[in-house]
């Protein structure tokens, strides 16, 4: 990470140790936080590679302690249609400057914030068929901004899911479809600062899991996204 001793460097590190223990703690949450942060100090298009390749491996160390409740066929039904758009939303931003993925990405998270903080309640997201639609904006969010994990979301909240199932099923569903999502894209590895902060904020997100509140949890994750989403968009007009 180039100037390592710099304000956004280190907010960006900050962010990584809360994105972790959110992910740790709920499942998911941890992209929504990271990815502004990585995208304004490396760039919308390495930003979010890292920030897709640190998301992948916040799930690993979780989704061990709650293998058991995975629900595999969820998980692939989720998988296969957000896998199938991915290399289509790759190429379709191939080409366009970075300064519109930055804004895109920005828009994005705060679109997200929004529509989770809204507790929006669809039928149309209970059906069978929702997956292909919640697949496809996943998809295209993750390739954009880094942050494909509201349409999923706003299914698993919709679909009643008990809390340690849908941790489970979530952090295995985002290890892979994240880690795919990065070698479409390109891989670019982490730093070992920025290995360091996901490690200090798993270890701290696994210790806090049973002790946290979700409701708390949840609105830290969607303030600090929230802001982050508009620091992406007032650093791009």
């Amino acid at each position: 990470m180039a100037d390592p001793g710099s304000v956004a460097t280190l907010v960006a590190l900050a962010a990584i140790v809360v994105g972790a223990i959110a992910q740790a703690a709920t499942g998911m949450g941890f992209s929504l936080v990271v990815a502004p942060c990585l995208s304004a100090v490396l760039g919308p298009r390495d930003g979010v590679v890292v920030t897709l390749v640190l998301a992948a491996l916040s799930s690993v160390a979780p989704l061990w302690g709650n293998r058991a409740h995975v629900d595999p066929r969820a998980v692939a039904r989720l998988l296969v249609p957000t896998l199938a758009f991915t290399p289509v939303a790759a190429w379709v931003v191939h080409d366009v400057d970075t300064r519109w993925l930055a804004l895109g990405g920005g828009v994005g998270v705060i679109l997200a914030t929004l529509l989770l903080a809204s507790g929006l309640r669809s039928p149309w997201l209970r059906r069978r068929g929702a997956t292909v639609g919640v697949g496809a904006a996943s998809a295209a969010l993750n390739v954009v901004g880094g942050v494909g994990g509201p349409p999923v979301g706003l299914y698993v909240a919709n679909a009643g899911w008990e809390p340690r199932t849908a941790r489970g099923t979530l952090q295995a569903f985002f290890g892979v479809q994240n880690i795919v999502t990065a070698l479409v894209l390109g891989l670019v590895l982490p730093d070992p600062a920025q290995l360091a902060a996901l490690v200090l904020g798993t270890a701290a997100g696994l210790l806090l899991a049973g002790r946290m509140g979700v409701t708390t949890v949840r609105a830290g994750i969607l303030a600090v996204s929230f802001i982050g989403g508009v620091w992406l968009v007032t650093g791009t007009v």
